[in-house]
This record gives structure tokens, sequence and C-alpha cells, in this order.
């Protein structure tokens, strides 16, 4: 091959080189703008194919999607002077003035997570010290959230092209020190409520047993008088009987008694030993004859 034909390979090797560098795509998730010769030539590039002048013009792309910056938790004080350890995150994303951004940033994506970052402490920092601690954590939450995405958003627009979607607290701790003197505190207050809670019911509770046996010794106390007057109703009816029985027939009565008083007497199972004359009055059936 002669160097006729080498020239013209190279040449055309170049013409290639530099058709191909004329074209570039931006896609839809993209950011893009045209440097000349360092120079932003052409801002926010369309997603398309375009047309660039070779080796003059550069084509700076960046991230248009919404990001996400997960910022470490951070330790900040109330009006009360009370520590909260605050953890939270912020979504974001390049606003529409991209040559604002890429001027800031040079396009270098840590840096303005950096720059966000310093200015979400400080958002919160100045959030937080003019709340109490039930503000921050339940009170004013919602609108202290709201107000520190649109004032970081106005400040992060102006000053690095980036739009400020929305600023999020994932989780709000009190530091270890002072958590141990809560939780003390609370487990002191939880007792005293239970104590409380106890002597109430210790003294119901004794209330109604009082009752309880109040009404035990009434029903006993009835039951004991209806008992007497039942069995002194029997008494008088069953000396009536006696009595009547012992009207109509006095010898047969007293036999009969004596049968029972000797069928009691003389019962194998009493184990009782008995000494009696047996010519008492007692015996008086036994040995009497007809």
């Amino acid at each position: 091959m002669g160097v006729k034909s080498i020239v013209v390979v190279v040449l055309v090797v170049i013409l290639g080189a530099l058709a191909l560098d004329s074209f570039y795509v931006v896609n839809e998730w993209e950011r893009a703008l045209v440097l000349q010769f360092g120079k932003v030539q052409r801002e926010d590039v369309q997603p398309n194919l375009h047309m660039k002048i070779p080796i003059a013009e550069e084509v700076k792309r960046f991230d248009g999607r919404i990001l996400t910056l997960d910022s470490p938790a951070q330790r900040y004080f109330t009006i009360e002077k009370k520590p909260l350890i605050v953890d939270s995150f912020v979504k974001w994303r390049i606003s529409d003035d991209v040559q604002k951004y890429y001027e800031s940033t040079s396009g270098d994506e840590l840096r303005a997570n950096n720059a966000l970052s310093d200015r979400v402490n400080e958002g919160l920092r100045n959030q937080i010290g003019r709340r109490t601690m039930h503000e921050v954590i339940s009170g004013e939450r919602d609108q202290l959230m709201q107000e520190l995405t649109e004032s970081l958003n106005t400040v992060m627009i102006t000053e690095f092209g980036v739009n400020v979607i929305d600023v999020r607290v994932k989780r709000i701790d009190l530091p270890e020190e002072v958590s141990s003197a809560v939780f003390q505190r609370m487990n002191s207050e939880r007792e005293i409520e239970a104590k409380q809670y106890r002597a109430e019911g210790s003294e119901v509770a004794q209330g109604i047993r009082a009752d309880a046996e109040r009404e035990s010794i009434v029903i006993e106390a009835e039951a004991y008088r209806e008992a007497e007057q039942i069995r002194g109703d029997g008494d008088a009816l069953a000396t009536s009987i006696y009595a009547s029985a012992y009207g109509q027939d006095e010898e047969f009565y007293d036999f009969y008694r004596s049968l029972n008083a000797y069928q009691s007497v003389f019962d194998p199972s009493s184990g009782s030993l008995w000494v009696i004359d047996p010519s008492s009055e007692f015996f008086k059936y036994l040995t009497e004859k007809k």
C-alpha cells in the first residue's frame, strides 16, 4: 500500500470520526447542554437526536430524574434547648435552568448533594430552633417540613439550579443520655400511676368485701330467726301432739316413750356403759308382770 493510499485511509477515518462526533442523543431522563470551547452555547437541550460542531462543541449530560439525598442524622436543639437527633432525606432534581446547575456545580452530582445537605442542615436547625419539642415531633411537624421545603427550594433554584421537591424526616430520636433520663422519668410516672390504680382498686375491693360481709351477716341472721321460728312452731306442734296423745291414753304413751328410751340406751353402736338399778322405775315395763 502506497503513501497515497495510507493518507486516504487516514482521511476517511478522520472524516468518519468527525461525522460520528457531529451527532449526539439526549435521552428522556437526561438534561443536557452544549459547550463551545468551554462556554455554554446551548442550554437545556431537549431529548432527541441533535447535531453539533465536532471538536469545537462538547455535550454535557446530567441525570434529570428525581434523586434522593439521604442525609446522616444530625443533632438539633429546640427553643427549650432540648437536643433532638433528626434523620432526614430530600427529593430533588435539576431545574429548567441547566446552565445554572452546571456553572454552580460543574455538573458534579456529589457537589450538588453536599451543597444541598449543608442547606438542609441549616434549614432544619432554624426551623427546629424556634419550636418546642412537642411541636417538632407532632404538633407542627408537617408545617415545619412544608416551610423548609419552600424556603430551601427558593434558595437552591436561585443558587444552584436545583429544584427541591420534598424534605422529609424519617426519624426523630432523643440522644442516648437524654433517652435514659426520659425513660426513667416515664417509668417513675407509670409506677406512681400504677400505685394509684392499685390503691383505688384496693379501696373499691374493701368496700365490696365489707358490703358482702354485711349482707352475709344479715342473711344469716334472718335465716337463723326464721329457723328458730320454724323450730319453735315445730316444737309447739310436737308438744301439742304429745299432749293430745298423752291425754288419750296415758299408759300407752308412757309405754311408747319407754320403748324409745330402751332403744336409745341399749343401742350397741353407742358404746355407752350404763349402771342402773334393775328395780328402778326405768325398767318397770321389762320387769312388771301382768
